[in-house]
């Protein structure tokens, strides 16, 4: 059986994200099956608004589990279905899931991701980052354990098809988590963030078994894209998505400068440079909204989306796939 999970934890106002991410599920996927797994104090808000039946199965996050690394390094303690799509709960769903599960049946265990990662990736995100270049800390990791490249993990979205390879994986990246300091990686408590990332250490487990990432830049195909104010043109609905993607990598990356004026004046330079100014209107499988100062609609869509349901007379029922 194939089915997604979610999970919350922390206060109530993130279990409204998840109700808002499996809304959207629903309106493309009314048979695949959705699990979240929440702390009780969420299921009881939930079954108090007559929400609890958006779901297919609410179990029991134990608090040992209820963190980044802790929920994503134990993948394998929370599979309810033979092929599960992991999902964090700050996406809205675009479009009919189905050609993504064809893709994503030809995979043990994979995370959207790029092939290569660069120094930023689990490094540091400022002018610190040259002194990684300099000294070609990247590739000393690389060789101290003995793997030969590292993708880029994007976490939001994870598939494991089979428990004894994510297995495996969970293992080696809770291992690799903690041998962090034979590592170039910078923990990301340092940065003043609440939560350790667990992205470059999946990263490196996925290198060490020879997992390949699901591309995430497919262009028409994206399975997931990140929500950029200015550069996604929606309904209030989130119904009608399209985001701006621009097929010159270095281009497109642009998006994450925060200041927009700046970032739409080098966008504008680049993209006048002879064939560099390349773009398609893309609708992905899924919009994240994973850039912390683009997180607000999300937080108004899935307020929007908590009161709409709770007012309506009937309790929610959905198919149990």
């Amino acid at each position: 059986m194939e089915g997604y999970v979610l999970h919350s934890y922390g206060p109530e106002r993130y279990v409204t994200h998840a109700v808002a991410a499996a809304a959207t599920i629903r309106r493309y996927d009314t048979t695949r099956p959705i699990a979240l797994y929440c702390p009780p104090e969420h299921k009881e808000h939930l079954k108090a608004h007559d929400l609890d039946t958006l779901f297919s199965l609410i179990l029991p996050l134990p608090e040992e589990y209820r963190s980044i690394v802790g929920f994503k390094h134990n993948l394998d303690r929370f599979m309810p279905f033979e092929r599960c799509l992991f999902l964090d709960a700050d996406m809205i769903w675009c479009r009919d899931p189905e050609p993504l599960w064809q893709m994503l049946g030809a995979y043990t265990f994979t995370a959207t991701g790029l092939a290569r990662a660069d120094f930023f990736f689990g490094g540091p995100k400022g002018i610190g980052v040259v002194w990684d270049v300099l000294l070609d800390r990247r590739r000393k990791t690389l060789e101290r354990f003995n793997i030969t490249h590292l993708p880029r993990v994007q976490a939001g979205m994870i598939y494991a098809g089979d428990q004894e390879t994510c297995r495996a994986v969970c293992e080696a990246s809770r291992g690799f988590l903690a041998q962090r300091g034979d590592t170039h990686f910078r923990s990301r408590l340092d940065e003043g963030r609440s939560e350790e990332s667990c992205e470059w250490s999946m990263a490196m487990a996925m290198s060490r078994f020879e997992l390949p990432v699901l591309p995430w830049f497919q262009g028409y195909n994206s399975p997931q894209l990140d929500f950029i104010g200015g550069l996604t043109v929606h309904d209030d609905a989130f119904r009608s998505i399209r985001c701006v993607y621009y097929s010159d990598p270095f281009l497109y990356n642009l998006r994450g400068i925060k200041h927009e004026g700046l970032r739409n004046l080098l966008i504008k330079i680049v993209s006048s440079l002879p064939g560099r100014g390349d773009r398609m209107l893309v609708t992905p499988f899924a919009l994240h909204f994973g850039w912390l100062h683009h997180k607000e609609p999300f937080y108004r869509f899935a307020e929007r989306t908590w009161q709409q349901l709770t007012s309506e007379r009937e309790p929610l029922v959905v198919a149990a796939g």
